[in-house]
């Protein structure tokens, strides 16, 4: 029996959403991934699969009406500034609906069996979106309503989400800090925008211990993000053992990204893949969806896209001896080993 392929979400409409001249998040972005996955090597190791609209009642599981209402009203005006760091043209309410709308199609997908797991290639990003604000290029908070959507609709309990990305996803954090049935697994760069994301910011009331934040000084790279990945992300999964994982993929921890201080390489994209591919075998038959989130260097961001798509596919760009040796690094960061420390007392796991 011929191995499914992964499914990608892919559509014209999110090269709609413009913030302006100059923007870092500019549709190039996803010109770039379009273009680098369109090639012989990649174009037949997945299918595409069109995204759907959320509807303004779906979008309220992690919104405000209000709020909601506010982005619509958008579509009619060429710009709107939300933010200093946010805006909005005539295409963006449609490419947000379309990108939370993205996800759920995919969640679809996987649960129906039709493919074993995914990357949601949508614009604009989420993972700073609170209830009833945007934040750092986001609108609407796809990752997170891809758990309440996995929870509400899928029938599935546990959803984790691991969220890679340069930037502490402030806004996914908020949605669930109390809630223990979503972990919210973050490495991120510490401290810078957006504040958020410290080691001991753990949860509360039912949630303690179900948000682990790794922050981390600038310079970590491949081995250092596999350490973390080996030493802390691997036994909270095992010992959570989610039904579904959601993936927040920020290429901006690529070592030239322009707005980061990270050192990652596209050999270190594909590695966390292969390990949280790996965790998903183990834990929930292999369901797990990645979203884009952040990146702003075009050839880190489309050939780390691309590096995860190979994963998925079961084509990886990693020789063994590189799989072999960054499965086998424990030196921890100082900071992540604070973090570590901290969430041994949750997860019996973590040393």
């Amino acid at each position: 029996m011929q191995k499914m392929s992964p499914v990608v979400i892919k559509a014209n409409e999110y090269l709609e959403h413009d913030p302006g001249p100059s923007h870092p998040e500019s549709p190039k972005r996803l010109e770039a991934i379009y273009e680098r996955i369109s090639r012989p090597d990649m174009a037949q190791l997945f299918h595409v699969l069109a995204p759907r609209e959320a509807t303004v009642e779906e979008l309220c599981w992690n919104h405000t009406e209000a709020y909601v209402k506010r982005i619509e009203k958008t579509a009619d005006v060429r710009h709107f500034q939300l933010d200093p760091d946010t805006a909005t043209s005539r295409g963006s309410w449609k490419a947000a609906i379309l990108a939370a709308g993205g996800v759920f199609a995919a969640l679809d997908h996987i649960a129906a069996g039709k493919a074993p797991n995914g990357f949601a290639l949508v614009r604009p990003p989420g993972h700073h979106a609170e209830r009833d604000q945007a934040m750092g290029f986001c609108l609407f908070n796809n990752v997170a309503l891809g758990a309440r959507y996995a929870r509400k609709r899928l029938g599935h309990h546990r959803v984790m989400i691991v969220d890679w990305d340069l930037h502490h996803g402030n806004g996914t954090q908020h949605s669930f800090y109390s809630d223990s049935n979503v972990l919210y697994f973050s490495t991120h760069q510490f401290p810078y925008y957006p504040g958020s994301g410290a080691a001991d910011q753990v949860g509360a009331g039912d949630g303690k211990g179900f948000t682990v934040n790794v922050p981390l000084s600038p310079g970590a790279g491949d081995r250092e993000f596999a350490a973390i990945f080996n030493r802390i992300l691997e036994p909270v999964a095992d010992q959570f053992k989610p039904d579904i994982i959601l993936v927040s993929a920020g290429f901006d921890i690529y070592f030239q990204d322009p707005l980061g201080g990270m050192a990652v390489t596209e050999k270190g994209f594909a590695w966390m893949a292969f390990k949280l591919l790996e965790i998903a075998s183990r834990c929930c038959e292999g369901r797990i969806l990645f979203c884009l989130e952040g990146g702003y260097d075009l050839s880190g961001l489309s050939q780390g896209a691309a590096a995860v798509i190979k994963e998925c596919a079961g084509k990886s760009i990693l020789e063994s001896t590189e799989a072999a040796a960054l499965g086998s690094s424990t030196a921890l960061p100082e900071t992540a080993a604070v973090a570590a420390g901290i969430h041994k007392h949750f997860w019996s796991g973590v040393k």
